[in-house]
C-alpha cells in the first residue's frame, strides 16, 4: 500500500488543509498513516499551546543549540535502499527495504516544531504586549455654552498622529458629532473627523497641523445639511497641553 505524502499529512495535522475523500478512506483502511497523523497532530497541539504563556522564564541558549543539533543530527541519517543481487547472492539474507526511512523525517519535523514553539514562546516573551502609543498632548474637554454640565470628554494626541477622543453624557441632537481643532488666536478651525454614535473615536490628524496653533479641541452638534462649515453649537471644548 502507498502511504500518504509526509508533507500531505504535516498540512492535515496543522488544520492548513482538509482531507478529501482519497485521504480520507486511506486513513480508514492505513494504520500506519493514522498513527503518524496522530503524533503530527499531538506535536502540533503542543506547538500552539505555548502560543498563550506569558510568566515564563527565557529559555537558556543551551537548549536551542541542542535543538538545533538534533535537527541536524537526524537529517544526516542515511537511506536505506535496495541492495543489489550481487550484494547479497544469498537468497537467504532477505532484501532491505526501499521504503525511506518515514521515522527520520518525523523527528525532523517533531524536533523543528518543538524547536518552533519555543521560539515563539520565547518572542512572546521578549516582546510581551505591543508598546502603547506614546500621549504628546492632551485636553480635558468641559461641557461649553447651553450644554448640560455633566456632559465631558478628554482628548489625547498619540505619537502615532491621531486624537484619541471619549466622551460621556452629551446631549442628544438630530444630526451627529463632529471634531474640531481651533486655532483660538484667530478661531480659524478645521474640522477632524465625526465622532459617530459612539462614546469615543480614533482620529487621524493631518501630518503637518500645528498644535501649538490649533491647540483647542472642540465637538460640535451638526446638521445633515450639506454644510462643512461649523454650526456655531459646541458642546465640548479643551486646550491641549503638554
Amino acid at each position: 500500500m502507498q502511504h500518504l505524502e509526509h508533507d500531505r499529512l504535516i498540512f492535515l495535522a496543522l488544520g492548513e488543509t482538509e482531507a478529501d475523500n482519497a485521504d480520507r478512506s486511506h486513513l480508514v483502511a492505513c494504520a500506519h498513516c493514522r498513527t503518524e497523523l496522530a503524533g503530527l497532530r499531538e506535536v502540533a497541539g503542543l506547538g500552539k499551546a505555548t502560543q498563550s504563556l506569558r510568566d515564563l522564564p527565557d529559555p537558556p541558549e543551551h537548549l536551542w543549540q541542542n535543538i538545533t543539533a538534533e535537527i541536524a543530527a537526524a537529517q544526516q541519517l542515511p537511506t536505506l535502499t535496495r541492495p543489489r543481487p550481487e550484494d547479497h547472492p544469498d537468497p537467504a539474507v532477505p532484501p532491505v527495504s526501499r521504503r525511506p526511512r518515514r521515522w527520520v523525517r518525523y523527528a525532523v519535523t517533531a524536533v523543528a516544531a518543538a524547536a518552533l514553539g519555543v521560539v515563539g514562546t520565547a518572542a512572546v516573551l521578549r516582546e510581551g504586549t505591543p508598546p502603547q502609543p506614546s500621549v504628546t498632548a492632551s485636553a480635558q474637554l468641559a461641557a461649553y455654552g447651553s450644554t448640560p454640565p455633566q456632559a465631558r470628554g478628554d482628548a489625547r494626541v498619540l505619537g502615532s498622529g491621531e486624537l484619541h477622543l471619549h466622551v460621556a453624557n452629551l446631549p442628544p441632537v438630530p444630526g451627529y458629532y463632529e471634531v474640531w481643532l481651533i486655532n483660538p488666536q484667530n478661531m480659524e478651525m478645521f474640522s477632524v473627523g465625526v465622532l459617530g454614535s459612539g462614546s469615543e473615536v480614533l482620529l487621524p490628524l493631518p501630518p503637518n497641523v500645528d498644535l501649538r496653533q490649533y491647540s483647542v479641541v472642540d465637538v460640535s452638534a451638526e446638521q445633515f445639511d450639506n454644510d462643512t462649515a461649523h454650526s456655531g453649537d459646541s458642546l465640548l471644548r479643551g486646550a491641549l497641553t503638554g
